[in-house]
Formats: C-alpha cells, sequence, structure tokens
C-alpha cells in the first residue's frame, strides 16, 4: 500500500503530515506500507492508494484520487493515528495495535 501527502507546493506540510503518517505507522506495528509527499497539481489516481490532505486543500483534492483522507490538523496524531487506521483497513492492511 502506498500513502501520499500532498500540499499546495509539495515541500512543507506535505513532508511534516508524511513524517507524522510513518510516527502513526510505527506506533500500529504496521510495516511495509510506502509514504511521499508532492504537490497536489501532481496527484493522480494512481498516484497511491489514499491520499491526505489538509482541510485547506479537500476541495482541490477531490477527483484526484478515489481515496482522499482530509485532516483538520496536520499535527494532531490522534486525528491522522484514527485516520490512517481507517484508511489502512478500507485497503485490507491488518493493524496489529489498534
Amino acid at each position: 500500500m502506498k500513502i501520499l501527502t500532498a500540499c499546495s507546493t509539495g515541500l512543507g506540510s506535505s513532508f511534516m503530515t508524511q513524517l507524522n503518517i510513518d510516527k502513526a505507522l510505527k506506533q500500529l506495528g504496521v510495516e511495509g506500507v510506502e509514504t511521499d509527499h508532492t504537490d497536489i497539481a501532481s496527484v493522480t489516481p494512481a498516484s497511491a492508494d489514499t491520499v491526505f490532505v489538509g482541510r485547506d486543500l479537500a476541495e482541490a483534492a477531490q477527483g484526484k484520487n478515489p481515496d482522499v483522507v482530509v485532516l483538520d490538523s496536520l499535527i494532531d496524531m490522534n486525528e491522522i493515528t484514527k485516520k490512517v487506521t481507517a484508511a489502512l483497513e478500507r485497503h485490507g492492511v491488518e493493524v496489529p495495535n489498534k
């Protein structure tokens, strides 16, 4: 499975969100999930299984990928962990440490 994070430029907030998703994956005991970050303009349906964006890009992200997850906060680890867990389960990935 691949998780992609996107922001306007693909540099700042998308990278920070990717690091937080990596942290959540580690806490959940999930291995083998690829993560990356990019700018919203580069997102395509084939870019990743799931794309995470901030609330500010929710509208721009719609239609870019079949599984777009909108985060209210890019630093709230509880929200990120909850939404990462849901995305993993949607894609059939076992989550050992729920």
